[in-house]
């Protein structure tokens, strides 16, 4: 066993200095504010998109949240499904307690926590139905997407879901002529806030579809600036 745990470990420094993984932004100072700065710049819409799918997850029992923030997510998941378990993932310890405090109150005991960056950190488990990332994706790389992708590609069970929430680029023009000034002022402010290193939005859908998994369902708001996104693993795809 500790062959393998320090195996484990050695791989995982060398995937780090393989790719260069940078130090994640802190979005420790923004905590307390979160909720109200998601309201003042795009009202309910933002929610919207997190719960869009919601209805469709009451049967999952083994949840993996990745950067949700305050946890907004988490609790409504813990309320609408009185059954399932979580393991939630933030490089935030501010955010992460946050998030406790609100799963605590939904559902005591079915969250555990985990500080860490979710590109290094390793899965507690290999039966995950469901694995939620909502607007956390947008902080990665094309290239960190896919290998994040990969990872859980394996973590997860026969007919998982995967629920993601994003910024997009709108298919018209007049939408991407309005979107990418948006878009490009949101990186530059969590840049200054957080020390956030990514500028544009990954190819996050490509890279999941390179990873394994399909597109069920998509829904947009605002022109197609937001998406909300259900995925399932390829071989499963009519589930």
């Amino acid at each position: 066993m500790g062959a393998e745990v320090n195996s484990a470990v050695s791989g995982v420094c060398d995937a780090e200095r393989t790719h260069r993984i940078e130090k994640p932004a802190n979005f420790d100072r923004l905590a307390a504010l979160y909720r109200w700065m998601e309201w003042c710049s795009f009202g309910p819409f933002l929610s919207w998109c997190r719960c869009a799918f919601l209805s469709h997850l009451r049967d999952r029992r083994r949840g993996l949240v990745l950067g949700d923030g305050d946890g907004r997510f988490t609790a409504r998941l813990l309320r609408e499904n009185p059954h399932i378990r979580i393991d939630a993932v933030d490089a935030s310890a501010a955010m992460l307690r946050r998030l406790a405090r609100r799963g605590s109150r939904q559902g005591a005991g079915r969250v555990r926590t985990f500080r860490a960056d979710a590109r290094t950190w390793q899965p507690a488990s290999d039966g995950y139905d469901l694995i939620a990332t909502h607007f956390f994706l947008d902080c990665l790389t094309t290239e960190e997407v896919r290998a994040l992708a990969l990872k859980l590609r394996a973590a997860a069970a026969p007919g998982a879901v995967w629920v993601v929430s994003e910024f997009a680029e709108p298919a018209n023009g007049l939408g991407r002529l309005f979107a990418r000034p948006v878009v490009a002022s949101l990186y530059w402010a969590f840049a200054c806030m957080t020390g956030l290193r990514v500028r544009r939005l990954p190819q996050h859908g490509a890279a999941l579809r390179e990873a394994g998994f399909a597109l069920a369902r998509r829904k947009t708001w605002l022109g197609g600036m937001l998406a909300s996104e259900r995925w399932t693993p390829s071989s499963s795809t009519g589930s």
